[in-house]
């Protein structure tokens, strides 16, 4: 038996060009749903399972950002967010948001799908560090980075799939202080060393009992950040 396609859910407003990556991604070997507006998603959100969105930033109505952020409430799903070239603001917006990446237009087709199956790939564990303890304590918190999940006590912490990566790479160096190239490059987190410090913020709101004063996720000045559990 062969494994099930991965289902994407992509919104944007434009008619062309949701026409154009519907046929695309669906050439490319994935399952694609289509929606032209943040309601519409949420329709097709509340009966079926995706394993990725891919999100256009400015949409009439409910944006892509305030779909993004409502989402995060309670799922991890791997988001992707397309904004229009030169918005940087935007990109960095999304991943406070919850985005896991972005992709600027216009864009290669082909970059598109590359980003998509990293994001899977991520999601799903596929790119796993050095044999390492099942386990690793942060307080109240354990996360298991074969599973990349992240509980206290019975009750699952969510985390996105950046966020996850994230911890997945820090917690396989405890103690060492990690650059933030080394980090966008092992955690696969596109956007450079400004997103990993917006992604590292979102984790310090999940991991910290006081994010202001980081106990565990603490930054090293000049060099990077550090994971110290305990």
């Amino acid at each position: 038996m062969t494994e099930d396609p991965p289902h994407i859910l992509v919104v944007d407003d434009d008619t062309r060009l949701r026409g154009l990556l519907r046929r695309y991604l669906a050439d490319s070997g994935f399952r694609v749903t289509a929606a032209s507006s943040a309601a519409e998603a949420r329709k097709h959100l509340e009966s079926l399972d995706f394993d990725l969105l891919v999100l256009d930033v400015m949409m009439p109505g409910e944006t892509g950002l305030a779909l993004t952020e409502a989402l995060r409430r309670n799922s991890a799903v791997p988001i992707l967010m397309l904004t229009a070239l030169g918005e940087a603001d935007n990109r960095i917006e999304g991943l406070e948001r919850g985005a896991d990446d972005y992709l600027a237009k216009p864009f290669e087709p082909r970059e598109l799908v590359l980003r998509l199956r990293s994001l899977l790939r991520r999601g799903r564990g596929a790119a796993k560090p050095a044999p390492q303890a099942a386990e690793v304590r942060l307080g109240a918190l354990s996360f298991d980075p074969q599973r990349l999940s992240l509980m206290r006590g019975e009750a699952a912490v969510k985390l996105t799939t950046a966020e996850a990566a994230l911890l997945r790479v820090l917690a396989g160096k405890p103690g060492e202080v990690v650059s933030r190239e080394d980090l966008t490059r092992l955690a696969e987190i596109a956007g450079g060393a400004r997103a990993v410090d917006v992604q590292v913020t979102r984790l310090r709101r999940k991991v910290e009992p006081d994010p202001k004063v980081p106990r565990y996720l603490q930054t090293v000045r000049g060099r990077g950040y550090v994971l110290r559990p305990g």
